[in-house]
């Protein structure tokens, strides 16, 4: 089957004026008096459930009673100690599922404190003071430590340890630094530039190396760090992305969204990327929709996000996915890809995808037998991520489910090695999960590295 549509995949679809408006900030900041509004709101608890619910377990009462107070550089400090990219987590963090959803305030008024813009507020008017420094290193130790990954986990943990008075050293394989904070998240989430800003301030600390354009490819190079640091940690998120695996695949027009992603924040000029009449976004985790809804934004006429399973299943909170429709992008649940059709016009292009409708019967998805095609001249394919690097089996690592295998610290069962963040098995796939992660490990090395 072919379909009639002509491919229509190409640029500028938008008035220059357009696209600076529309990949504006998603979320406004707060001024000061809405801030001290908010703040005046929180009942500051005693054993708070909004700090238990916190991955990085932020005070989040003293903080927001700091911004009450006027302190706002005491309230960044109170995070920043916590979370060391606290910035980026006010901006990204799911916190209507965490700390936002245990808030007493939602029980007695049905909507919590703005946990997470108040946040945001604090470390925004630190990072943009005229001090923003606000941590100094421990006396020199003498020690050193090789980081391989300059995601959240691996500068979380190069803080952590440069604060703590050792050398690090951080191996990434990109141009810049940030992982996902830079390549992964939509720009509306953090415009002007915040991720570089933000690791700007975390290697002011000092003591902290950047070495870009590393990849970590062979056993022989995870030898070499072993022998030359006194310890290694590893922190490479999830590299590679799942393949839908059916006809059609290699077509044009076929992308993998974390792709489409990251060419999107790095482009100076959005008017020069191309984008698909109708497109079809496959998958449904926060990457799907950052995929989708920026689409939409570029000129996208239409977009639809389709899931295999229930919306109730979907790793995209509930608020991502209010956030998709609100941008005009359809959700469509219950469909499984069967193959990507090709364009009668030009059988070298995408024209659609063939979808098969799915429903759980005795616990088990089953074919109710009726298809579906959606014409597409753009398809991205957001099915997830995984670690896909043979040589850590090569290396001996203990894995489960592909991804390295740690104790509650990240120590693997090699020794001096620890792991964390996405390639961490086990985890939440949370950028401020991936913190802690960075954070407890830095801790352990310091407690064997200094006993």
């Amino acid at each position: 089957m072919s379909l009639s549509l002509a491919p229509d995949l190409r640029p500028g679809r938008l008035d220059a004026a357009d696209y600076a408006q529309r990949f504006a900030d998603a979320t406004p900041r707060l001024t000061r008096a809405q801030a001290v509004l908010e703040a005046e709101r929180c009942l500051y608890c005693y054993d708070a459930p909004c700090a238990t619910a916190c991955p990085t377990h932020i005070d989040v009462p003293s903080f927001i009673k700091r911004i009450a107070d006027g302190n706002l550089r005491g309230s960044a400090r109170v995070i920043l100690e916590a979370n060391p990219l606290g910035g980026i987590c006010a901006r990204v963090c799911p916190t209507e599922n965490l700390c936002e959803a245990v808030c007493v305030r939602t029980t007695q008024e049905g909507k919590p404190v703005a946990i997470g813009r108040l946040q945001r507020h604090a470390v925004d008017a630190l990072m943009e003071s005229a001090q923003p420094r606000i941590f100094t290193r421990a006396a020199p130790t003498g020690k050193k430590i090789a980081i391989v990954g300059a995601g959240p986990a691996g500068l979380a943990c190069a803080h952590t340890l440069a604060k703590l008075g050792h050398s690090v050293v951080i191996f990434d394989a990109k141009p810049k630094a940030g992982g996902l904070n830079e390549y992964g998240l939509a720009s509306y989430k953090t415009p002007n530039n915040f991720a570089q800003a933000e690791v700007q301030w975390l290697l002011a600390i000092g003591g902290i190396e950047l070495r870009h354009s590393w990849r970590l490819d062979g056993v022989a190079q995870l030898d070499a760090l072993r022998r030359d640091f006194d310890a290694l940690f590893l922190g490479m998120g999830l590299p590679n992305t799942h393949q839908l695996g059916v006809p059609g695949e290699a077509l044009y027009g076929v992308q993998d969204a974390v792709d489409f992603i990251a060419t999107l924040r790095q482009a100076e000029d959005l008017a020069t990327l191309p984008v698909g009449r109708q497109v079809v976004v496959i998958g449904g985790g926060m990457t799907a929709v950052d995929a989708a809804v920026q689409a939409k934004l570029l000129g996208a006429q239409d977009v639809h996000m389709v899931y295999r399973r229930g919306p109730e299943a979907m790793s995209a909170s509930k608020a991502e996915q209010e956030w998709a429709q609100i941008n005009g992008v359809v959700i469509h649940h219950w469909l499984v890809p069967m193959e990507v059709v090709p364009n009668s016009f030009d059988p070298k292009y995408a024209g659609g995808v063939r979808f098969a409708r799915q429903k759980m019967a005795g616990g088990k998805l089953v074919a109710t037998g009726e298809m579906l095609v959606l014409e597409a001249d753009m398809v991205l394919k957001a099915i997830g991520q995984k670690l896909g690097n043979p040589l850590l089996a090569q290396a001996d690592f203990e894995l489960q489910n592909g991804r390295i295998a740690t104790d509650a610290n990240g120590l693997t069962n090699q020794r001096g090695v620890w792991a964390g963040g996405d390639c961490r098995a086990g985890g939440l796939d949370l950028t401020v999960e991936a913190v802690q992660h960075g954070k407890l490990s830095a801790q352990a090395i310091h407690a064997q590295l200094m006993a």
